[in-house]
């Protein structure tokens, strides 16, 4: 066991999605800043498809910058001076939690595809386990993006009473069928290389490909050309082969071939299979309002104008839904030519409106400002 990863053993029975039932199973986290006396200050973060636990400062397995060090840590939007942070590595992970890459105790051998189909759902249930072992009653915020953002709805719908505020962001309430098409590509592409099925191989290739179609999602038209444009990656012309000419492949292959150094290519299959399987409103017979109906939480929920991937239009439609149910909600597009990568970004404006939302709750909670 890497002893820089936190581990929570979950000795409890969660009955999956998909019909089985695992108990005794660990799951990752990490935390950071101080847990106050009346417990009052603890913000859970739920992650996107490919990151972990260790949301801020460095991650003592990649030795790399956390994945949210733009907007958590001390002074800045999620501030770890005021606030406790909890981050896991979700069910199907590749980071310490249980996942297709650990070991099957009745084989003796790992998992891979033979692990079980998860949900958001399960995702979401299993990190209740660890809150209730954080003793934890009642959490100051829900909040995360992407990915990060269904499991928030998922929370909010499955523990209506557990957090005072809930923070979407970037995401919607289902999968539309062009997100599906597109994670349907990268688990192709991984499935195509030969080495996926060999045990003592990874499919690198497969792996990296995956990542590389699913990083042009993450960003847009208008940043790809601002940033890139048809620049060459030698100023010299072209070299009529098939080797990296421009600089947007060569910036694709690095994050390709980055990706595979750090995630497992299974755990890839089984997190973008949970975010397709993701559907509140059918959990809810249709109608998505009610997914909400009994929640207390104060909704802020965070589109960004350039975003393709998750478009406001599919944020509206949360808001929309939240306002039927009359729940507190409020709602901001932010400007930004950075696409769906906006929100792991230094985006100023997106980050000021995290921060006031979180500070105005905290204040309300803990009745200052004479609230």
């Amino acid at each position: 066991m890497n002893t820089d990863i936190k581990k929570f053993i979950i000795n409890q029975s969660l009955a999956l999605d998909c019909g089985k039932i695992i108990k005794g199973f660990p799951l990752a986290y990490e935390t950071y800043g101080t847990l106050n006396e009346k417990k009052s200050n603890a913000i859970l973060v739920f992650h996107a498809l490919t990151g972990d636990q260790f949301v801020t400062n460095i991650n003592p397995i990649t030795k790399r910058e956390g994945w949210w060090a733009f907007a958590v840590g001390p002074g800045k939007a999620i501030d770890t001076n005021k606030y406790f942070v909890i981050c896991a590595n979700v069910l199907g992970g590749c980071m310490g939690s249980f996942g297709p890459k650990e070991i099957n105790p009745e084989t003796d051998k790992i998992f891979r595809t033979t692990f079980p189909i998860i949900t958001i759902k399960d995702i979401v249930s299993s990190q209740k386990f660890l809150l209730d072992h954080l003793g934890i009653k009642k959490l100051l915020a829900v909040v995360g993006g992407s990915m990060g953002g269904m499991q928030v709805l998922q929370f909010v719908s499955l523990f209506p009473n557990m957090a005072h505020s809930a923070i979407p962001i970037a995401c919607s309430a289902s999968h539309s069928a062009q997100n599906i098409a597109l994670n349907e590509l990268g688990r192709q592409a991984i499935m195509a290389d030969p080495n996926w099925k060999n045990e003592s191989l990874t499919p690198d290739k497969g792996l990296a490909v995956a990542r590389m179609a699913a990083h042009i999602t993450y960003l847009s038209k208008a940043g790809l050309q601002e940033k890139f444009g048809r620049k060459l990656q030698d100023k010299g012309s072209l070299k009529f082969s098939f080797d990296a000419d421009f600089q947007i492949e060569s910036y694709l292959r690095y994050q390709g071939e980055n990706f595979v150094d750090r995630f497992d290519a299974n755990s890839y299959l089984y997190i973008t299979r949970a975010m397709d399987y993701f559907d509140l409103e059918k959990q809810f017979n249709g109608n998505l309002s009610l997914a909400f109906k009994n929640t207390k939480s104060k909704f802020c929920v965070i589109s960004f104008s350039s975003d393709w991937l998750y478009p406001t239009s599919e944020n509206k439609e949360i808001v929309i839904a939240l306002n039927a149910c009359g729940a507190n909600v409020g709602f901001v597009e932010i400007n930004s030519d950075k696409g769906h990568d906006s929100f792991l970004l230094n985006v100023p404006k997106f980050l000021k409106t995290l921060s006031d939302f979180i500070k105005s709750t905290y204040d309300e909670v803990n009745n200052e400002k004479g609230i």
